[in-house]
């Protein structure tokens, strides 16, 4: 199981924001909550799009976690792969 972070700087007020997502919920909590990211924050639970928004020291702290850094187009490989994952029959 593997936590990403995007490269995307959009901005949010001051701070420029990325997407941090993960194999599972269990591991994106986990690694929001070493990086100190409040659970509240947690966007589309439950759907391939999961994710927390997370500002660049954030992203920075959560690479020295072992977070692994992907592109634009890794992101979307990722969601197609999660998405296929619930379709298949359990």
């Amino acid at each position: 199981m593997t936590v990403y972070v995007d490269q995307m700087r959009a901005k949010y007020g001051r701070m420029l924001m990325c997407h941090m997502v993960a194999d599972s919920d269990d591991e994106l909590h986990e690694m929001a909550a070493k990086i100190g990211v409040a659970r509240k924050w947690h966007q589309k639970p439950g759907t391939p799009h999961s994710h927390y928004d997370v500002c660049q020291a954030m992203r920075v702290r959560a690479v020295k976690l072992g977070a692994v850094e992907i592109d634009r187009h890794g992101l979307a490989e990722f969601i197609k792969r999660k998405r296929a994952a619930l379709q298949e029959p359990a």
